[in-house]
C-alpha cells in the first residue's frame, strides 16, 4: 500500500514513515500543504495521513482542496488540535478518521487499516479473493486449507496491492509503485522475485501472469 505522510513535525514524521516500512507500505513524506496537494493531482496513493498545522497551506485547506476535486482517497487526520470544532470540521470536512498526538502507532495502524475496510465496502479485516486470504494485521496469508504462511514486508505489500483489485492486471511500474517510496532504490527484477516466493508459499496459482501486461489474482467465483 502507498501511503502519503503529510507532517511538518521532523521527529514525528520520521517515525511515522520508519514504522509505515516497517509494516511494509511505502511511505512518501512532505513536509507542506501546497505540495501535498501537487502531489496528489499526479500521484496515486491508497490512504493519506494528514496534519493540520502545516506551513503555507494549512491542513484544513488541504483537505477541503481535495475533497473539492472529488478526490476519493482515504484520510486520516493526525493532529495535537483537540477541539470539538477542530474535530467535527476535519470530519465534516471529509476526512474518514481523526487522530490525536500523541498516539500510539498500532492504533494509528490500526485506523489506516478500518478506514480502508470501509472505504472498500467490507467489514471483515481480511483480505480475500475467495481463494487466497491476507490479514493486514498480523501479515500472513493463507492459500484455501493451509496454515497461515507469514510473509515479508515487500511479499506483503505485492499481494496486498493485488487483493486490493481482483481480476486487475497490475504492470510491473503499478506493482514497483506500491513496493518503494520516493529514494528507494528498485530492485532489479524485484516483482518476479517476490511473486516466485509467494507462489512457493502460497501455491504456483495464486499470482496469474498475463504475458507482456502485467500479473493478477483471480476475482472470487
Amino acid at each position: 500500500m502507498r501511503v502519503l505522510l503529510v507532517e511538518d513535525d521532523p521527529m514525528i514524521g520520521a517515525a511515522v514513515q520508519a514504522a509505515l516500512k516497517d509494516e511494509g507500505h511505502a511511505a512518501d513524506w512532505l513536509r507542506d500543504g501546497q505540495r501535498a496537494l501537487d502531489t496528489l493531482a499526479s500521484q496515486r496513493y491508497d490512504l493519506v495521513l494528514l496534519d493540520l498545522g502545516l506551513p503555507g497551506k494549512d491542513g484544513t485547506e488541504v483537505l477541503r482542496a481535495l475533497r473539492g476535486r472529488d478526490n476519493p482517497v482515504p484520510l486520516v487526520i493526525i493532529t495535537a488540535r483537540d477541539g470539538l470544532d477542530d474535530r467535527l470540521g476535519g470530519l465534516d470536512g471529509g476526512a474518514d478518521d481523526y487522530v490525536l498526538k500523541p498516539f500510539e502507532m498500532a492504533e494509528l495502524l490500526a485506523r489506516m487499516r478500518a478506514v480502508l475496510r470501509r472505504k472498500g465496502g467490507t467489514g471483515s479485516p481480511v483480505l480475500s479473493n475467495g481463494h487466497v486470504s491476507l490479514d493486514p494485521a498480523t501479515r500472513a496469508a493463507t492459500a484455501g486449507d493451509t496454515e497461515p504462511r507469514q510473509l515479508t514486508q515487500r511479499e506483503f505489500a505485492l499481494l496486498q496491492a493485488l487483493l486490493i483489485r481482483p481480476g486487475a492486471i497490475l504492470s510491473r511500474a503499478e506493482l514497483e509503485d506500491r513496493i518503494y517510496g520516493w529514494g528507494e532504490e528498485v530492485e532489479s527484477n524485484a516483482v518476479e522475485f517476490l511473486i516466485h516466493a509467494l507462489r512457493r508459499k502460497l501455491g504456483a496459482e495464486t499470482i496469474r501472469n498475463v504475458r507482456g501486461v502485467g500479473w493478477m489474482v483471480s476475482k472470487a467465483d
